[in-house]
């Protein structure tokens, strides 16, 4: 073998750098979501609790007593 031919180990091992790119949903989104929930915390004195209905109410009943053991 000759030294002219034989690469370093360094030049084999190195790959061509990939450049890939968000779409901008990906920066968007995480953005929107933080923004509102920054809201939601600022201002508790707005918020109000949500009713149900009674009919769904009733289910998650049901639900919670048969995911406890006891129906």
């Amino acid at each position: 073998m000759s030294a002219a031919s034989s690469r370093p180990a360094a030049a084999k091992a190195r790959r061509p750098r990939l450049r890939m790119r968000l779409p901008w949903w990906a920066l968007a989104l995480p953005v929107i979501s933080f923004t509102a929930l920054l809201t939601v915390v600022t201002s508790p004195a707005e918020a109000r609790a949500a009713s149900a209905p009674q009919g769904l109410v009733a289910l998650l009943e049901l639900l919670a007593r048969i995911v406890r053991g006891g129906a």
